[in-house]
């Protein structure tokens, strides 16, 4: 992840809360798979020797540039349970066996050898990928899922260096491989910290793999990180959802698909309710003018501006009532010159912010859910791929298409892997307690 995060917390914080014990419980889901069914497995079978077909035999695990990846591969399944999976699903003494009589045997014995490791390696990395729940897939084709016999294999094969590819667990988001690495090599201070590791190790399966453009919002982290190829090629920090259940940005897998430069804000109920209400009570028509509201006959798209002061706003500020307000584009606007929009329900997105003094503090999860982030000009440049796009005119929500949409994934990692050591963050909003309490339970 390059250099040390900004805003990394001790985890003493986290182990005061008196959870060790509970942190100690297996999680939820981690039972052995069960074996796949008998067509399913052949079906693997199948694919695993029309790959071999296809390249006319020649082997994978033992070709000349594989370097010593079969026995990296052999590493990795005899410590699957840092994954939560029971290494004896991969039959790894046998695998050994196989290895060696592959060394000092004939064609027969590699070939056999060859079989095993790809059928293990599909397996494996096949149970790796799953949903860990909790996320909102907006797009459901960003949903984790087992990629095919076929891909994986062919994916090996394409990789420069197979040894690396698998020391590297290539086919998982490295996030997600440098977790388990940790755990794997006993990078923890307790069974409580090792727990916390499991916990984000969980939540970086939804995390992409491979190749392309992708960005990565960490709110703990107050975060964003843009990608290529699989290598962080720029970062931002950013504002994330204040921690009162009712704000807190969520868990989130979606497309980026356009930009809207001089966007509306539209203020949510609550904001109206708690902080405006009572500064127009005090202020009047004088409020609107001076700040660039208005206000809406209702949520629809056909709603049409009416008079401010036909509102009620005593029962506004009580909660009694709930009006719509929007603010209109200017240099006050909270959405800024620009807003990047994945459309979802939950009304979240990324956006621009003239309040850049909130973007400097070191307590930065203070929005209503949606991410101010810290140069949207700059992030824009890097969406349309130098060349970001400029309003024409005053006119507001200009639609602004991408080139081609970019995956966004809003994740929430208080564990997070920097160089060689694990970087902690506070539980901003209690996802790790209110996980330890739900397996405390069981």
């Amino acid at each position: 992840m390059g250099k040390l995060l900004r805003g990394a917390q001790p985890l003493n914080g986290f182990l005061a809360l008196g959870l060790a014990a509970a942190l100690a419980l297996p999680l939820a889901g981690a039972a052995t798979p069960a074996p796949a069914a008998a067509a399913s497995s052949r079906s693997s079978q199948g694919e695993v020797a029309a790959f071999y077909r296809a390249r006319g035999g020649a082997p994978l695990w033992f070709s000349p540039s594989a370097g010593a990846a079969e026995q990296q591969l052999i590493s990795l399944l005899a410590t699957a349970e840092a994954d939560r999976l029971n290494p004896k699903r991969y039959n790894v003494k046998a695998l050994r066996r196989a290895v060696e009589r592959a060394r000092d045997g004939g064609p027969g014995a590699v070939q056999r050898a060859e079989t095993m490791l790809s059928e293990a390696f599909v397996a494996y990395a096949r149970d790796q990928r799953h949903d860990p729940g909790g996320i909102i897939y907006v797009d459901p084709q960003l949903r984790p899922a087992p990629p095919s016999t076929g891909e994986l294999l062919r994916a090996a094969a394409r990789a420069g260096s197979l040894s690396d590819y698998v020391q590297n667990m290539g086919w998982m988001n490295p996030i997600y491989a440098k977790l388990r690495a940790a755990i794997a090599s006993r990078m923890y201070r307790s069974e409580a910290e090792r727990r916390l590791l499991e916990l984000n190790m969980e939540r970086a399966r939804a995390l992409p793999a491979g190749t392309g453009r992708y960005v990565i919002v960490n709110p703990p982290a107050a975060r964003l990180y843009m990608y290529e190829d699989g290598q962080v090629v720029d970062s931002m920090r950013v504002v994330a959802g204040r921690s009162d259940a009712i704000a807190q940005t969520p868990m989130m897998n979606a497309f980026i698909r356009y930009v809207a430069l001089n966007p509306y804000w539209n203020s949510p109920p609550d904001i109206t309710s708690r902080r405006l209400a009572p500064t127009i009570l005090k202020e009047g028509r004088a409020y609107f003018k001076k700040r660039g509201y208005e206000v809406l006959s209702d949520w629809s798209d056909h709603a049409h501006v009416i008079d401010p002061m036909s509102i009620d706003w005593r029962a506004v500020a009580a909660g009694r009532v709930e009006v719509r307000m929007r603010q209109k584009p200017g240099p006050a606007n909270s959405m800024g010159r620009m807003k990047f929009m994945f459309p979802n329900k939950q009304g979240i997105w990324l956006h621009d912010t003239p309040e850049k003094e909130k973007i400097e503090e070191a307590a930065r999860l203070q929005s209503n859910g949606c991410v101010r982030l810290e140069d949207a000009p700059r992030f824009a440049r890097w969406l349309f791929n130098g060349h970001a796009p400029r309003a024409q005119g005053a006119r507001p929500e200009q639609k602004v298409n991408l080139p081609e949409p970019v995956p966004i994934y809003i994740t929430y990692l208080t564990a997070v892997p920097s160089g060689t050591s694990i970087v902690y963050f506070d539980d901003f909003y209690g996802k790790d307690r209110a996980e330890v309490r739900r397996l405390a339970a069981l």
